[in-house]
């Protein structure tokens, strides 16, 4: 399916999700449900890269986003925004962290899943840690990040084409867009996708 069509697909979906909720309204259903469900509609509707404070931030769908690392004050608003979850993937003692983001998150209903990579180090094991993080979190709306969106972009890109069975061409455009993995990085992609019998080479 083409990047237009899903993007038409997304507003024909969004806006059947609008006017179920304006009915209800207009039916004299319980009001705070029907305007909880008109704003989680707009906010799925909402330009991500201007609502997200935070470096690099990438669209994926409706439902993922990649970032680096957003402001306190961005973190703050992700449950208005729709967002169920956030999962962070540098370790929380890194020098641009955010104070108390789990604590940010987690006030707001929010899943929060810290997955500490070493830049100069990812594993294996980190792959695996972020698959099942993402399987857990099941149909929440969830925002990936890390300091620049290296290390969310990259482990994003192996789940997707992995797990989702998505085109790797097409996928690894929003890794390209944030930078060209190399050293460990690139050995991690290489035997991630060797594994999973992926005839791909990064770039």
């Amino acid at each position: 399916m083409s990047q237009v069509m899903r993007k038409r697909g997304l507003v024909r979906s969004t806006r059947r999700r609008l006017a179920v909720a304006l009915l209800a309204l207009a039916c004299g259903a319980s009001a705070a449900p029907a305007r909880a469900a008109v704003a989680a509609a707009a906010a799925v509707s909402a330009p991500v890269e201007a609502s997200i404070e935070a470096p690099n931030v990438v669209p994926i769908s409706a439902m993922l986003v990649t970032s680096g690392q957003p402001s306190a004050a961005a973190l703050g608003r992700l449950g208005a925004q729709g967002f169920g979850a956030v999962i962070y993937l540098a370790p929380l003692t890194s020098s641009d962290a955010v104070a108390g983001e789990a604590d940010i998150v987690r006030r707001q209903g929010l899943q929060f899943v810290n997955i500490p990579i070493e830049f100069g180090e990812p594993t294996d094991a980190d792959v695996q840690a972020f698959v099942a993080a993402m399987k857990r979190l099941g149909d929440r709306k969830v925002l990936v990040h890390c300091q620049v969106n290296m290390r969310a972009s990259t482990m994003t890109f192996l789940y997707r084409v992995m797990v989702l069975r998505e085109q790797p061409e097409p996928a690894y455009e929003a890794v390209a867009r944030i930078w060209s993995p190399r050293g460990p990085w690139k050995k991690l992609l290489v035997a991630q996708l060797q594994q999973a019998g992926i005839a791909f080479e990064p770039y």
